[in-house]
């Protein structure tokens, strides 16, 4: 029987010293530490700080936007495939020595949500060669303001895979929650399960690591909360307005 995941006692979101190799530390808000073991957010270098800072910005054009949010994707995917088991592999290099390396065990797809899910898709083909992409609609259903699953296309095989889960911005978790629920309806594992996200909201995290312990989620940071219109704040605005049309 699984056991619940063990909460970490966490510092408040605030300004943080971002470092730097010459030493100097200039400050930046930082992401809330990780609540949950199933939970993992990327190291807060400066990096990936400037590129959230990028795309936070409502200044920054659509051209603009797109390219740093492509990169923090990519960071994500690399991240994620970080999760996935490997198992011995031994190859013979061009001057004929032999080498012990690894490789991934099992076959993998993503699975976005759409539509925002939809742009982190090339950045998941661009580290995985002639990956399978499944596709997952939820929309909120305007009498029960419930999420409510509208379209769903999958590989086949979908229950023999690893599944990379993918939407940019997570913050009550109510379509993550249902497209994880598809997911387990069509028999893939909850442990085969890795959601990738760019920022989520800290409520929602806590709600979805509790409800799915086996599922990991790989984040770019946590921000600070949701607004009464339970939109992530400070965020970014509506991600896939700013990534397709703005």
């Amino acid at each position: 029987m699984a056991t619940k995941p063990e909460p970490i006692p966490s510092p408040a979101q605030g300004v943080g010293p971002i470092y730097r190799p010459d030493g100097e530390k200039p400050t930046a808000t930082v992401s809330r530490d990780v609540s949950y073991e199933n939970v993992h957010v990327l190291p807060q270098t400066p990096q990936l700080i400037a590129l959230l800072t990028m795309i936070r910005d409502k200044k920054t054009g659509r051209a603009d936007f797109i390219f740093y949010s492509n990169r923090i994707i990519r960071l994500l995917v690399e991240e994620g495939l970080n999760h996935l088991p490997v198992v011995e592999q031994s190859v013979t290099t061009p001057v004929d020595r032999a080498y012990l390396g690894v490789k991934f065990e099992g076959k993998i797809c993503g699975v976005s949500i759409m539509r925002a899910g939809e742009a982190m898709e090339q950045g998941l083909r661009d580290c995985c060669r002639s990956v399978r992409i499944g596709k997952i609609l939820i929309q909120r259903d305007e009498e029960t303001c419930m999420p409510k699953l509208f379209y769903e296309k999958l590989p086949a095989d979908i229950a023999e895979r690893w599944v990379l889960l993918l939407d940019p911005m997570f913050a009550t978790g109510g379509s993550a929650t249902l497209a994880v629920e598809v997911l387990k309806n069509k028999g893939v594992p909850e442990h085969r399960i890795l959601f990738l996200n760019l920022i989520a909201s800290p409520s929602g995290v806590a709600e979805f690591a509790e409800r799915f312990p086996k599922l990991r989620v790989v984040t770019a940071f946590i921000d600070q909360g949701l607004d009464e219109k339970k939109y992530i704040t400070p965020g970014l605005g509506d991600f896939g307005d700013r990534y397709y049309t703005l």
